[in-house]
């Protein structure tokens, strides 16, 4: 008898290739929708269309079911973003969707289905060594989503495949046009699909407030705190004699708080709500590469876990390190884990 997975399918080209490959490795496939926002009606978002994993998976000849979850994801993951930006922060709202929702959704549906094993398009891939699954990096670097993933525990991931993490993108676009999938044909995906106006736009009543020079001097008044994140420079309406950023959100003060690029730089950081894929870290103190946000490249640091912190003191200081934004932890390809930037540490 074969093995049975359920493939999360969002009707784009990389889970309409992995459910082809799983079916192709052997597998039963059935494909799963798990409907998360619809801010238009239509069944349609930035991220998702139930209507093009529903001609996906026709076209692939297997069985495709959509299941609603607005609740759970309004609960999870929209209000937790939401309040994150009134305080002051930059939450990555993927990164706890893709762990509170996305895949724990899909485990359960699973378990609901008796099917043992659960896959998606994510470019990551999972290796069983010295009795632990690891989570490593997809082979395509400018691809690779295990910093969404790092909160993963090794029951989950032993239940994982992501058959297009041993791809790179190109091949799988290559692939699904070779296939002749209409997925071949669409559009990368985007982020955010519950605030395609921008965050700010949800949060309308964000009072404006002042915008402070680090001495606390008044140059002029912002509108929210949530129109403006770390490292932003355009926007703000100020002039000057040397261009300015917002380098810190202070929410007790209502206040965005600009400062030359210089200013941006900081030593190291402390990170909060630590996920260890090994369920508990490599030590108390250790190396690493740790990623910042992602499209940052990781960068060396040294790491010690202090109770439920992190504090990573990095070989070179960085710029723009935001809190409400994950840092994940690697070596080399495996992901260590990572937690929640709480605040940048400077000399």
């Amino acid at each position: 008898m074969r093995d049975k997975v359920l493939v999360g399918m969002s009707g784009g080209v990389d889970s309409t290739v992995c459910a082809h490959l799983l079916r192709q490795q052997g597998y039963e496939v059935m494909g799963i929708t798990l409907w998360l926002w619809d801010p238009v009606g239509s069944l349609e978002n930035r991220c998702c269309s139930v209507d093009t994993a529903a001609l996906a998976a026709r076209e692939l000849g297997i069985p495709h079911e959509v299941v609603h979850a607005q609740e759970e994801f309004r609960r999870l993951v929209v209000e937790p973003a939401l309040q994150a930006y009134r305080r002051g922060l930059t939450p990555n709202p993927c990164t706890f969707c893709n762990r509170e929702v996305r895949f724990a959704l899909l485990v359960a549906e699973a378990d609901r289905r008796g099917i043992p094993f659960v896959a998606t398009g994510h470019h990551a891939r999972v290796r069983w060594e010295d009795g632990r699954e690891l989570l490593l990096r997809g082979r395509d670097p400018n691809k690779d989503q295990s910093y969404f993933l790092y909160g993963l525990t090794q029951g989950e991931l032993s239940r994982a495949l992501f058959p297009v993490g041993e791809k790179t993108k190109a091949e799988i676009r290559a692939l699904a046009k070779k296939l002749g999938l209409t997925a071949a044909q669409l559009p990368e995906s985007q982020d955010l699909c519950f605030a395609p106006l921008g965050i700010a736009s949800l949060l309308a009543e964000a009072p404006p407030g002042p915008i402070l020079d680090l001495s606390g001097r008044v140059l002029g008044t912002h509108k929210g705190l949530p129109h403006y994140t770390i490292g932003q420079r355009r926007g703000l309406g100020l002039s000057g004699p040397e261009p300015l950023y917002v380098v810190a959100l202070d929410p007790e003060r209502n206040a965005v708080i600009v400062g030359p690029e210089q200013a941006l730089y900081a030593d190291g950081l402390v990170a909060t709500d630590l996920r260890w894929i090994a369920g508990e870290p490599p030590a108390d103190r250790f190396s690493a590469e740790v990623q910042i946000r992602y499209r940052a490249s990781p960068v060396p640091a040294e790491v010690e876990v202090r109770g439920d912190e992190a504090w990573v003191r990095f070989a070179e200081p960085q710029r723009a390190i935001t809190p409400g934004q994950a840092a994940v932890l690697y070596r080399k390809e495996v992901t260590l884990g990572g937690g929640t930037i709480a605040r940048a540490c400077r000399r």
